[in-house]
C-alpha cells in the first residue's frame, strides 16, 4: 500500500494525487491519503514527521511494497517520477534519454524558475503572510510571474497542445497546477491565448478537474 502524507490544500500534494489519478490508482484500494499533516492539522515539525522528511514539508510518500523494504520519498516532482516509473508509464515519462529530458526540463523549470517568480505575490496576496506584505516586492513578483507565463505561452504556440508536444506527460501535471495557481491568484494578467487553450485542454482530464482545479468544473 502507498501512503501519501500531506494536507489536501497543498499544491504539491495535489500534484501527487493527480498523478495517482492518471495512473488509475484508486484511494482506499491502491493508496491511502493521510491529509492530517500540515496546515491546521498535525504539525510537520513533529518528530514523527521529521523522521520521514527532515525539511518538514509535504508531501511525503511511503511505499511498503518494495523489495528493499519501505521506501520513503519527499519532493513532489521526485515522487511523481517514482510513481510513473514504478507503473511503467513511459507515455508520461519516456525511457529514451532525449525524450525523457524534454519532459524533465519543464518539470525542473516549474520547480525552479516558475516557483521562484510567483512566491512573493502568492504568499502576500493569497496566504497573507506577514513576511510578504511589501507592495513593491509583490509588484516585482507579479511582473516576473507574468513574464514566465509569457515564456510558456510562446512555447505552447510551438507545441500546439502540451508542454513537450502533442501528448500529455508528467510535465503537464506540474505545469497544470502552476497555471491554475496563476489563474486563481488576484493579480492583473495578460491575455495569453495559448495558455488559456492549454488550461481548457487540461480541464478535459478528470484528474485535473478533481485535483488541479480544486474540484471546480
Amino acid at each position: 500500500m502507498l501512503t501519501i502524507l500531506g494536507k489536501s490544500e497543498s499544491i504539491n500534494v495535489r500534484k501527487v494525487l493527480w498523478t495517482c489519478a492518471e495512473l488509475g490508482l484508486e484511494p482506499g484500494r491502491d493508496y491511502s491519503h493521510d491529509a492530517d499533516w500540515g496546515g491546521k492539522g498535525r504539525s510537520t515539525q513533529e518528530d514523527a514527521f521529521l523522521r520521514l522528511n527532515p525539511h518538514g514539508l509535504v508531501p511525503v510518500l511511503r511505499d511498503s511494497e518494495t523489495t528493499a523494504g519501505e521506501t520513503v520519498l519527499w519532493e513532489s516532482n521526485s515522487i511523481i517520477r517514482y510513481l510513473i516509473a514504478k507503473h511503467g508509464r513511459t507515455d508520461l515519462l519516456p525511457a529514451e534519454p532525449a525524450a525523457r529530458a524534454q519532459v524533465e526540463k519543464w518539470m525542473d523549470w516549474q520547480l525552479g524558475d516558475l516557483n521562484g517568480a510567483w512566491r512573493g505575490a502568492f504568499m502576500g496576496l493569497v496566504r497573507k503572510h506577514p513576511d510578504f506584505q511589501n507592495a513593491a516586492a509583490i509588484a516585482r513578483s507579479v511582473q516576473s510571474w507574468n513574464a514566465m507565463m509569457l515564456v510558456f505561452d510562446r512555447h505552447l504556440q510551438t507545441t500546439g497542445a502540451y508542454a513537450v508536444g502533442a501528448s500529455f506527460t508528467a510535465a503537464d501535471i506540474v505545469l497544470g497546477l502552476a497555471v491554475n495557481r496563476w489563474a486563481m491568484t488576484p493579480i492583473d494578467r495578460p491575455q495569453l491565448d495559448a495558455v488559456t487553450a492549454y488550461y481548457d485542454r487540461l480541464t478535459e482530464r478528470e484528474g485535473f478537474r478533481q485535483f488541479g482545479r480544486n474540484g471546480q468544473p
